[in-house]
């Protein structure tokens, strides 16, 4: 999902790779035409038939969109298509719903179509990107973070963690939580107010010092995933963990016991809400 690190795969691979998501897209596109499951995952409820119907036309212009744009272009996404098909299976199923991506890039318009009736909302620390890409996919929905973290803090933030009260999963709480430095602590509403099915952490940058690092991301997505009220866990994917700080915040806060598949550099976690399992992260 970073703009600034995508090391681009051969041509070969690229257009082999450009050419399984526009099949996957045309899948869909067929599955949504036959689908009886277009009530929202959240939502308790029942659309009316002209909703519906504007639904299913929105949903198949952003599938139309996202065909085009692949089919078109030599850029692909940062993903490999291997790592790609663990969220696309988990989206084939709960889909519609809510899925929050913490990151903007080239392969945004591919998770909006793979929850092209759901809601998809995308984390981007970067306004000049957002600008960038929103310009030419308007359908996409994107909002600018603020983080209060450096990548070179890594090893002080964990220590931070463990001494601040505000931190704990016991309070577990993140709107208007200033105290812990890891928690995001000035999103929308939006963000706050839903409960999120699935969460991506492709974002934010994290390979020099003074990124801000994906520290308050994969706490922030814990924190969300163990305040869930609705049923079943929040399917949460994290990428880059061969890195250092990734893998270490992910064993911390996302859990090892809750991890359920691993692919080249992503991981998958299913984590159950705090209800289920007591006031400990892990």
């Amino acid at each position: 999902m970073q703009k600034q690190s995508h090391s681009h795969l051969k041509p070969q691979r690229s257009w082999c790779l450009v050419t399984a998501l526009v099949a996957v897209l045309l899948f869909i596109s067929l599955f949504l035409k036959t689908s009886n499951n277009w009530i929202l995952c959240n939502n308790n409820k029942a659309p009316t038939m002209d909703n519906f119907l504007v639904d299913k036309l929105n949903s198949h212009q952003i599938l139309l969109d996202a065909i085009l744009h692949y089919a078109t272009s030599r850029v692909t996404p940062q993903q490999n298509i291997n790592e790609i098909r663990i969220s696309f299976d988990v989206l084939k199923n709960r889909t519609p719903c809510n899925f929050l991506v913490f990151g903007l890039g080239h392969d945004s318009q591919m998770w909006a179509s793979f929850n092209s009736r759901g809601n998809t909302l995308f984390l981007e620390e970067d306004p000049k990107w957002v600008e960038t890409i929103v310009k030419d996919a308007p359908f996409l929905h994107a909002e600018t973070v603020k983080y209060r973290t450096m990548l070179s803090e890594a090893d002080e933030l964990v220590e931070h963690y463990r001494k601040e009260p505000d931190c704990s999963a016991k309070k577990s709480f993140l709107r208007g939580n200033h105290g812990c430095k890891l928690a995001l602590d000035m999103l929308s509403n939006e963000v706050y107010d839903k409960e999120w099915d699935l969460i991506m952490i492709d974002a934010p940058r994290g390979y020099f010092a003074e990124a801000p690092g994906r520290m308050a991301a994969i706490y922030s997505a814990a924190v969300m995933a163990r305040n869930r009220k609705g049923k079943g866990v929040t399917h949460v994917f994290l990428h880059d963990v061969e890195r250092k700080v990734e893998k270490v915040y992910a064993e911390l806060f996302l859990c090892r016991k809750y991890l359920v598949k691993g692919v080249g550099r992503l991981w998958h976690f299913e984590i159950p809400p705090a209800s289920n399992v007591g006031d400990s992260f892990c």
